[in-house]
């Protein structure tokens, strides 16, 4: 019995291995179509597809939902959902943009998908987006208040017809209680710096350890930066002017190729301070 079951996990593990070894062979020749124009195959969207689902669910437990009730959060997860969400989800009686509809996969159309999560997988998808769909994160570009808005309004979103929708558009904004202010003066966070360097597209322009991508060589390389004397050759290199670089780049030195990018001042803290971890 004994060397059934090693026999059998070997096998296993046989067979693992090459069907790895195959689809490298497969991607490596170029064999397989990454044209946009073409769907995936059956098998191929099934796996990526049950694959994503059991991620996000995984992933969203023990998430604490709000109370999701309120009139004025929900209309304020509306006008965000129309400004951020209807180029590539669409909306009722709202067609996506024509790029979203050369998307493949084709974003989710939400008046299903938003009928068929919990609240605590909409939070976390709209938060942390999804690899390969074009879906982005919005951590670092809303504040938690608005992330749980749009949860709040895509609970709703499935039973309101297009003429609903219309008027609420329309209708003028609640009164809107400012979300308390975190900390931006606090101690930077390299391990969440790290992801706000993923997340402002850095890697696009810069080689950055730790960082998969591109590694495009458009601006200087990112490696030792906690030694280097300056920073773009103008600045002395300490954390208090890394933030102001990271925050207004083309103020500190006009015509660089560093574009302002709005980053906040705790994400620019959060990246300075992995920046500094680099040596």
């Amino acid at each position: 019995m004994r060397i059934q079951v090693k026999t059998l996990i070997l096998l296993a593990i046989g067979l693992v291995a090459g069907v790895f070894v195959a689809g490298a062979v497969v991607l490596y020749a170029g064999f397989y179509n990454v044209a946009a124009t073409h769907q995936h195959l059956a098998p191929t969207f099934w796996l990526l597809k049950t694959g994503l689902r059991e991620s996000v669910e995984r992933r969203a437990r023990g998430i604490e939902v709000p109370a999701l009730t309120d009139p004025a959060m929900k209309q304020r997860g509306l006008k965000l959902y129309q400004a951020q969400c209807t180029q590539c989800h669409g909306a009722p009686g709202i067609t996506p943009q024509p790029f979203a509809l050369g998307l493949t996969p084709v974003p989710t159309n939400l008046a299903h998908g938003a009928r068929e999560r919990p609240s605590a997988e909409l939070y976390w998808m709209v938060k942390n987006g999804i690899k390969m769909t074009g879906m982005p994160a919005w951590e670092f570009r809303l504040p938690e208040s608005d992330l749980w808005a749009i949860v709040a309004f895509l609970r709703e979103l499935p039973q309101l017809s297009p003429n609903e929708y219309a008027a609420r558009i329309a209708a003028p904004d609640e009164p809107r209680v400012p979300a308390s202010p975190q900390d931006a003066r606090a101690e930077g966070d390299a391990k969440r710096g790290k992801l706000a360097v993923e997340q402002y597209a850095c890697v696009t322009c810069h080689r950055i350890p730790g960082v998969v991508g591109e590694h495009a060589p458009v601006g200087p390389p990112l490696e030792r930066m906690a030694t280097r004397q300056f920073i773009a050759g103008v600045i002395a290199n300490n954390p208090e002017n890394m933030v102001k670089w990271l925050r207004e780049p083309q103020k500190i030195h006009p015509g660089t190729a560093m574009p302002d990018l709005g980053v906040s001042e705790r994400d620019a803290r959060d990246i300075a301070a992995y920046l500094y971890t680099l040596r």
